[in-house]
């Protein structure tokens, strides 16, 4: 391509990315929190051969969002992230929200696709924007099954094994998943055309943490300038779902931050909120550290 972007890193050869998850270990006393980006890795598997264009397919990317939440080590928290594309496989949906026309052949797993696969944004992405697919040609079985093996399955297991183990020494554990958001809905959106707030905080209607602990994480980034709203337009994805049961103390919280707090979106670039945001999110986890100490402190809530 004559112009690659300088944000895609391509890997070499059919070895399965290198440290394709990453895991940050605290850098102090732990807490019992993990901190996830699932979406910010542009690391390019070499099987990963879209037809879409690099520009298009930047916009599925959860640009730096690692980067910004990178003081969680140094809070107590150990930080996940994937260095592969969402783009390739998203860990952030079902293994069966499986968009079937994308496959060639018959799936031997179960298959129960969502809205999200009939927007185009299931488990594999069938297009990249509104009207621009991200193949010209079905996927084989088993290459899906890779992705599933090599990237997806890893990414879950780490993200497990970091929680149990916490839970297991606290008798309670958190999880947020971080990600970024475009700054107005596209028709591949449940909010097509729609402005967005600063941050989105989310937790499946209370189904994935304890009201008290996404209030106060709404509370937090309201009183400290952000325009926040709770579970609207997002509900949480497939991880708080999945790792989120506030009835056995384990409580998951989906963060969203709206990229034009800290780049351009047009041109791909940081711009100067970038570190003051990085900056704000690091004091927010040592505040939400502090906040978690005291509630282990605290017997919990009464569930209704």
């Amino acid at each position: 391509m004559a112009n690659p972007s300088p944000h895609i890193q391509r890997n070499i050869g059919t070895a399965p990315v290198a440290d394709a998850v990453c895991v940050e270990l605290p850098r102090v006393e732990q807490v019992p929190l993990v901190v996830s980006s699932p979406h910010s890795g542009m690391v390019w598997p070499a099987d990963f051969t879209p037809c879409a264009s690099e520009e298009a397919i930047l916009t599925t990317w959860d640009a730096w969002v690692d980067e910004l939440w990178s003081a969680a080590p140094d809070a107590g928290a150990p930080l996940v992230h994937a260095r592969f594309p969402r783009a390739y496989i998203d860990v952030n949906r079902s293994e069966a929200d499986l968009d079937l026309t994308l496959i060639d052949g018959a799936w031997p797993h179960a298959a129960q696709p969502t809205g999200y696969s009939e927007r185009g944004m299931g488990l594999i992405r069938r297009d990249a924007l509104p009207g621009v697919p991200m193949y010209d040609r079905a996927l084989r079985v088993d290459a899906v099954e890779h992705r599933l093996a090599a990237y997806y399955r890893p990414y879950r297991a780490a993200l497990r094994e970091r929680l149990d183990a916490l839970d297991a020494a606290h008798g309670a554990v958190w999880l947020l998943d971080c990600h970024s958001m475009k700054s107005h809905g596209n028709r591949m959106n449940v909010d097509a055309g729609a402005a967005r707030p600063d941050v989105v905080i989310s937790d499946r209607r209370g189904s994935s943490a304890d009201e008290e602990h996404t209030e106060w994480v709404a509370d937090w980034f309201g009183a400290h300038g952000f325009d926040t709203r709770v579970n609207d337009p997002y509900q949480g994805g497939d991880l708080v779902r999945t790792f989120g049961r506030p009835e056995e103390q384990r409580h998951a919280i989906q963060v969203e931050i709206n990229r034009a707090r800290y780049m351009d979106e047009s041109a791909v670039a940081r711009h100067q909120g970038f570190d003051a945001l990085q900056q704000q999110l690091g004091a927010f986890l040592r505040d939400f550290t502090a906040y978690l100490r005291a509630a282990l402190d605290s017997p919990p809530s009464p569930r209704g």
